[in-house]
């Protein structure tokens, strides 16, 4: 399916939409030195990903209410820091270009409601459809936060394109059926070099809708 086909987009908030890795990164290095972890090993797993799912992995012998305060402390951590998170290059110009081409989208994310609403809001994003880790059983990379997302939107989630800047939630979009458009030099259907890229393409490209 090339883009004439797509009837929706799917974005991944955290350095997709969202240039939030400075805080990402220093919301777990605060928690690693807190919890005796490694913080580049923290790192190296995180971005992406559910904060239980990556503590489960550092730390498998904790049980699940230790995880699940773990979890919040992590959270905690990043709700009030916003200082430098901004739209990334080209959101905003792919927003209004979907806008124009009459294209709906959501975000689906593996923050909780309230840090992806400030990530969004810091970013001057008002997303139609949000999805978070508070709305689904199973996060990224299970897919049924994508999928979710497709269904409130009401167009099948193979005509959907999913935006992604991790390889966990590329496995996430693959896994739902949709078409994948990967950032960061990561494999998708499409690769991207940022979101103008995507907004020219898609202009260019007479869509079903």
């Amino acid at each position: 399916m090339g883009l004439g086909g797509i009837g929706a987009v799917l974005f991944d908030m955290d350095g997709t939409l969202v240039d939030s890795d400075a805080a990402v990164e220093r919301a777990w290095e605060r928690w690693a030195a807190e919890y005796g972890v490694d913080p580049v090993a923290a790192l190296a797993i995180a971005h992406g990903s559910p904060a239980d799912r990556t503590i489960r992995r550092l730390m498998p012998a904790l049980d699940d209410t230790t995880v699940a305060a773990a979890a919040a402390r992590q959270l905690a951590l990043q709700y009030d820091d916003l200082s430098d998170v901004v739209a990334t290059p080209g959101a905003h110009e792919l927003l209004t270009a979907l806008a124009r081409l009459g294209l709906p989208w959501a975000v689906v994310t593996s923050a909780d409601t309230r840090l992806a609403e400030a990530r969004l809001g810091a970013a001057g994003i008002i997303a139609p459809v949000l999805v978070t880790v508070d709305d689904v059983r199973v996060g990224k990379p299970d897919p049924e936060g994508y999928r979710r997302a497709a269904a409130l939107l009401g167009v099948p989630v193979t005509r959907c394109l999913v935006v992604e800047d991790a390889e966990v939630g590329l496995r996430a979009g693959r896994a739902a059926g949709a078409m994948t458009a990967a950032l960061k030099g990561l494999d998708g259907d499409l690769r991207l070099d940022d979101l103008t890229q995507l907004a020219r393409q898609l202009d260019r490209s007479p869509t079903a809708r």
